[in-house]
């Protein structure tokens, strides 16, 4: 089963390649590298978080420790570089970063099956979000603070990712509805914490979190999404007592 999950997700990225491709060829140079290293570190960040949780769940739960402690590293940092202006915002946007992380925590301690479903629910929407939303996108969501986020990103990302969820049906313990209904909350809640982060940055005036992933805007600009829908499915687990 393992097996034949790794073939769709190389079959995911060879899909996503090709739009790549596409998206790129009339782009300057400069940025379509820029482009292709995100894409490339992109799949080293999938294929990191795809073994760990398939090898050994313990070293997710080590891994899942790590995102979240440079992710507050990194809202400290950007305080801290702004002479600690907007108090009040970064005490708010902390209490709600430690509430996704209580959460992101207690799911990365969740069966296997369960956190590998979830996972790959929500990379599927993170990736053809971004590529449906260059190829198709023309009405942006919220452009004064995600400017790249475009309803036809947003709409060719769920698509995959829900019907995603069908074919990834067998590592999902419950029935179809709850399958569905749990990727349907991880997308939104995806959305939610991807936009969130975004405020962040606009708020404190930068453009990016850090550059500690090549091309890509820090830690939590790769994983704002992960936690978020991590908090989701531990909501949803408890709450529904799945």
């Amino acid at each position: 089963m393992i097996q034949t999950i790794y073939v769709i997700i190389l079959a995911y990225f060879i899909l996503g390649g090709v739009g790549f491709y596409f998206i790129n060829r009339r782009k300057d140079p400069a940025v379509a590298r820029e482009s292709y290293t995100k894409f490339i570190a992109y799949f080293f960040i999938i294929n990191i978080l795809f073994f760990s949780i398939t090898i050994n769940p313990l070293i997710f739960r080590y891994v899942a420790l790590l995102i979240g402690m440079v992710g507050l590293y990194e809202l400290f940092k950007l305080f801290r570089i702004r002479n600690r202006a907007h108090k009040s915002f970064f005490l708010a946007a902390l209490l709600i970063y430690f509430g996704l992380l209580v959460g992101f925590f207690l799911f990365s301690r969740f069966p296997k099956e369960l956190i590998l479903y979830a996972f790959l629910v929500l990379s599927i929407f993170d990736a053809f979000s971004q590529i449906s939303g260059q190829l198709f996108g023309k009405t942006k969501i919220l452009p004064r603070i995600s400017p790249n986020k475009t309803v036809g990103g947003m709409v060719g990302g769920a698509l995959f990712a829900i019907g995603s969820s069908f074919v990834l049906n067998d590592l999902y313990p419950g029935t179809m509805l709850s399958a569905v209904l749990l990727a349907v909350g991880i997308v939104i809640f995806a959305f939610l914490g991807d936009i969130a982060a975004s405020y962040y940055k606009r708020r404190f005036e930068v453009k990016d979190y850090s550059k500690l992933i090549p091309g890509h805007g820090g830690f939590l600009d790769r994983f704002d999404s992960l936690i978020a829908g991590g908090a989701w499915v531990a909501f949803f687990v408890y709450v529904f007592n799945f």
